[in-house]
């Protein structure tokens, strides 16, 4: 779709997966449709997973332009945390199909991008490409987390979703650590 040249076109980027300690940190970039809103997009963490799978659907279906990148757990463990989210942000930005001209990221820190823009806090609440952009990379995040659930027998990664829970923590103390696991975090470089 061919957007007239004097209009504004916003790019919502943001990521998860930060506060975990196993597998990637996921970004995403949403330009949505100003003529196919989608109805009760949010801050993805404030709704059920069964409303972020249908909003995802929705936001793919009638987005612009949307896509999810990621960073992996060695280039977490290289770079630390906000270095790799920022890489996961500057991926998703860069390979939108449709360039934007305003690129709107939750949180205060802006990826390194030649896109002009601005940080929002709480941008996941407040600003509806924000909010998609967070629940797509949610919805892929958590897919990620099921598939490893199969792969990795036995550590309940669908149930906690790579975040340090005491479920995780005794998990890790009685199976050990995968591939997946962040070196460069706590409570894996203790085990380390």
């Amino acid at each position: 779709m061919q957007l007239p040249l004097s209009q504004t076109i916003t790019a919502g980027v943001d990521e998860v997966g930060r506060g975990c300690i196993v597998g990637p940190v996921v970004a995403a970039a949403v330009i949505l449709d100003p003529h196919r809103p989608i109805q009760g997009l949010t801050d993805s963490k404030k709704i059920s997973a069964k409303k972020r799978k249908a909003l995802a659907k929705q936001v793919k279906e009638r987005a612009l332009a949307w896509t999810i990148t990621r960073a992996e757990p060695s280039e977490i463990d290289r770079m630390n945390i906000l270095q790799a989210s920022l890489l996961a942000m500057k991926r998703a930005v860069e390979s939108l199909a449709v360039q934007p001209t305003w690129v709107q990221v939750d949180g205060n820190q802006y990826p390194d991008i030649d896109y002009p823009g601005e940080t929002i806090i709480q941008g996941d609440l407040l600003v509806a490409e924000i909010s998609a952009a967070s629940i797509l990379a949610k919805v892929y995040r958590d897919s990620e987390m099921s598939t490893l659930d199969v792969l990795y027998p036995g550590y309940e990664f669908s149930k906690h979703k790579g975040y340090p829970t005491k479920l995780h923590k005794e998990k890790l103390l009685s199976l050990g650590l995968t591939e997946q696991h962040r070196r460069s975090f706590s409570p894996i470089k203790q085990m380390l």
